[in-house]
């Protein structure tokens, strides 16, 4: 009696690779130049050279209705949404863009206050960035300045001086992942 020839042995699949968490410390930042003249004419790496960036965050506040019967606890249901002011940190160059965006809001250098456009607004991106390529990206709707800080200065400390630019928006979206 013949025997039957071996079964032809599977190869393994190779195990999936888990998606990496991806770092804090690498983003890029851009503002949306059409109509936006106080970025124009200047290259992205000046406009967009943050070290740090805080409160990008969207809250919704839930509504809360009881109904007469229920006493395990009340339905939930969907109300607005606020976002934070995003906190823009970065050392102190001398470009004065993120002043004059400042300056139309504020009225200050001469401007009127209130002399302002909505082409004075600016859609806002924040890249965070995996092997120099944006793999997740955040749009802030609308933004506008609403303070500008310049850090402490201290001849003693030989640091880097700092200048704030906090913003409020009108939406915080994500970009479609490619």
């Amino acid at each position: 009696m013949a025997s039957a020839p071996p079964a032809a042995a599977k190869k393994p699949e190779p195990p999936k690779q888990q998606p990496l968490p991806i770092g804090s410390f690498n983003f890029a930042v851009g503002f949306s130049t059409k109509d936006f003249s106080p970025i124009a004419g200047l290259s992205p790496e000046i406009t967009g050279g943050f070290a740090e960036i805080s409160g990008l965050e969207a809250t919704m506040e839930a509504k809360v209705i009881k109904s007469g019967g229920r006493n395990y606890g009340a339905h939930q249901r969907a109300g607005p949404v606020s976002f934070g002011t995003v906190i823009m940190k970065r050392g102190m160059i001398e470009a004065r863009h993120l002043w004059a965006w400042w300056a139309l809001f504020a009225g200050a250098d001469g401007h009127d206050n209130g002399n302002w456009q909505a082409s004075s607004r600016s859609d806002v991106t924040i890249a965070m960035l995996r092997d120099g390529k944006a793999a997740v990206t955040w749009i802030l709707r609308r933004a506008m300045p609403v303070k500008f800080r310049i850090g402490d200065l201290n001849a003693k400390s030989g640091e880097v001086a700092i200048e704030e630019l906090h913003l409020v928006h009108e939406g915080l979206d994500m970009a479609e992942m490619k």
